[in-house]
């Protein structure tokens, strides 16, 4: 568990047909498909940006009210407990003085710390979802889910004078065959920087499918709220509500603008039948998030378990609206369509998704091999070298991969920052 999200159409096709970018190219080689990549990315414009970003303003006139937070949050200032997630044990102090040779610098001292963490002649630490530990919990458990894992390499590294924070990423969401949202999360991993260009990773499970253009650099502070908002949705998925209550408080105040904890505190009173507490929390934190999907389907849900099917029904067209828009939504519509040899289908669908992102490779290559079994070959084999050159020259910090550890070169060409190109995606 990362930065935990508990979750209790627009049909119009925008901006010229894209595909015919595939159907001209000629490729003589790869400085020629490169520059033809960088072309299609300027002539875009602004045309991701429009598309990704998406935003539900179904309750504009809302007000934070103080007197349902003080309801909420009690009406006495809460003693928030001191966890000292980064703090450093004795016992790993010791440990590092006696495996990590002082002389060690840069990538060379990155390298040695990653290799005490998951070499099983050391560390060997151990990926464990409900882990939700202190840096000093998970160096003596031997186990730890993401965060609890960056917290432990932050202390570690920070030990050594190495610039290292936590960084958030949206995971790809998670639909089921009809449709219906079934998991929306966020991740977390470490960024650590060596110099101006010199960047790296540090992700317990790097295979995870990320969203690109999510990633986002979080304070200390902020990582403790994901920590107590963490601990909340496990006590509620153990139906300790009261205890649940408390850790979402804590969040709350530790950060009072986390959203995805007043969406959980909302989880928490409504199960607790608070109805008139649990739709503030929900309505204040899609007001702090005005892109939660995740939000507006509790939202959805709440309304109609309240019999008030008029609303409900305003915010399910908003999640319908928000997957038409997902280019992901219909890249697993795609994949869907593919597994079921309804190949016609599948490229609608991967021809939606590029344009919304088109610098996702998942989705040339999906296009590539659907193109394939049309037996478009010429095509097919197009669209996966537009794939190849957007994931050697794309912003590594969103590609899948087995590496736990991974360097990241800053002036990569196919990013959200490029030269020319504004691309901001808000999921």
């Amino acid at each position: 568990m990362a930065g935990a999200v508990f979750i209790d159409p627009l049909s119009g096709e925008r901006g010229g047909r894209r595909m015919k970018l595939l159907a001209s190219l000629s490729l003589p080689g790869p400085s020629a498909l490169t520059g033809r990549v960088l072309k299609s990315v300027a002539m875009a414009g602004f045309a991701v940006s429009l598309a990704a970003c998406q935003v539900f303003n179904l309750n504009p006139d809302f007000e934070p009210d103080p007197q349902l937070e003080r309801r909420i949050l009690g009406d006495q200032p809460l003693d928030v407990p001191e966890v000292g997630l980064l703090d450093m044990d004795p016992a790993l102090q010791a440990y590092l003085d006696e495996h990590v040779d002082e002389r060690l610098r840069g990538w060379d001292l990155v390298s040695r710390l990653q290799e005490l963490l998951f070499d099983p002649e050391y560390l060997n630490i151990q990926y464990d979802d409900a882990a939700n530990l202190t840096a000093a919990q998970a160096f003596q458990e031997r186990r730890a889910n993401c965060l609890s894992l960056v917290g432990l390499y932050i202390t570690m590294a920070r030990h050594f004078g190495l610039q290292v924070n936590y960084q958030t990423v949206q995971v790809r969401p998670v639909w089921d065959r009809r449709g219906e949202i079934l998991i929306l999360s966020e991740h977390v991993n470490a960024l650590g920087r060596l110099g101006v260009y010199d960047h790296y990773i540090v992700d317990f499970t790097p295979q995870i499918r990320l969203q690109r253009d999510t990633a986002q650099q979080v304070s200390d502070e902020e990582a403790l709220a994901l920590y107590f908002n963490n601990m909340a949705v496990e006590s509620l998925l153990e139906n300790d509500l009261q205890q649940a209550l408390q850790y979402g408080r804590y969040a709350i105040v530790t950060d009072p603008e986390l959203d995805i904890a007043w969406n959980t505190l909302g989880s928490i009173l409504n199960r607790q039948e608070a109805f008139d507490l649990a739709e503030y929390s929900y309505q204040r934190a899609a007001s702090l998030n005005r892109s939660s999907a995740s939000v507006i389907n509790n939202l959805a849900r709440f309304y109609s378990m309240q019999g008030n099917e008029d609303e409900a029904e305003r915010y399910r067209r908003a999640v319908q609206a928000y997957n038409q828009r997902n280019p992901y939504f219909h890249y697993v519509q795609g994949n869907i369509a593919f597994e079921q040899e309804n190949f016609e289908q599948a490229l609608t669908h991967f021809q939606r998704a590029i344009r919304r992102n088109d610098l996702e490779p998942d989705f040339y290559f999906a296009l590539g091999s659907t193109y394939r079994q049309l037996g478009d070959e010429e095509t097919a084999e197009e669209a996966i070298q537009l794939a190849t050159a957007i994931l050697e020259l794309g912003d590594q910090t969103y590609r899948s991969t087995q590496s736990r550890v991974r360097r990241l070169d800053g002036r990569t060409i196919l990013r959200s920052s490029s030269a020319g190109i504004r691309i901001e995606v808000a999921n």
